[in-house]
């Protein structure tokens, strides 16, 4: 049986087998959200294509401008798991500095639901619609990976507190100058846009 999770931005269609697949379908977001919902969709699956073959990310299956096919990741949710083994943010830091080094800056890891944990215990990531992409790793994208991490550190801060780093928790203690613009500035918006992504906790199982 098919989990469907339905948004304003259109639906996730979960289908089960060997492999899973997700499906996100554009043409059912209300009308006026259309052209937004097919550019996020369009910008995930630019990222996802970067990330092809990286272990942790799910795999592009297709994309035509109207509906986006990618693998499902079987894993809960980080706030289901709430994982205490340090060796998990070990390698959910190597899984960014890959990211990064492919120009991707994800952009939306402060989102419990973003990050998974697999059957395995490793970390993946999943929704890629805000991500930032860069080839060339200019400025602004660095600042957007450097958020990227300092969530990573926050989550670790949250389930596994006694395994920071000095230089983990000065990182923490010194927001970037984006950073802090975003909390005051565009956070209220990201979160009414997050509002019209949100799937249920089954759909985010990705």
């Amino acid at each position: 049986m098919p989990i469907q999770s339905t948004a304003i931005l259109g639906t996730v269609v979960l289908l089960p087998g060997e492999p899973a697949v997700a499906c996100r379908d554009t043409d059912a977001a209300r009308w006026w959200a259309r052209p937004l919902s097919r550019r996020l969709a369009a910008r995930e699956a630019r990222a996802l294509r970067r990330l092809a073959g990286l272990d942790g990310v799910p795999r592009l299956l297709g994309w035509d401008g109207r509906r986006l096919t990618r693998s499902a990741i079987a894993g809960r949710t980080l706030r289901e798991a709430r994982p205490v083994d340090p060796a998990y943010y070990r390698f959910a830091l190597r899984l960014l500095v890959r990211m990064h080094r492919r120009g991707v800056a994800h952009n939306d890891l402060a989102r419990e639901p973003n990050w998974l944990v697999t059957d395995a215990g490793a970390p993946a990531l999943i929704d890629f619609q805000l991500a930032w992409i860069d080839p060339g790793r200019g400025r602004l994208f660095r600042l957007m990976a450097r958020e990227d991490l300092r969530h990573l550190l926050k989550h670790k801060r949250q389930y596994c507190p006694d395994r920071l780093t000095a230089r983990q928790r000065r990182l923490l203690a010194r927001p970037s100058a984006a950073a802090r613009a975003w909390r005051w500035t565009l956070q209220p918006l990201g979160r009414r846009l997050r509002g019209w992504l949100g799937h249920d906790s089954r759909a985010r199982q990705e």
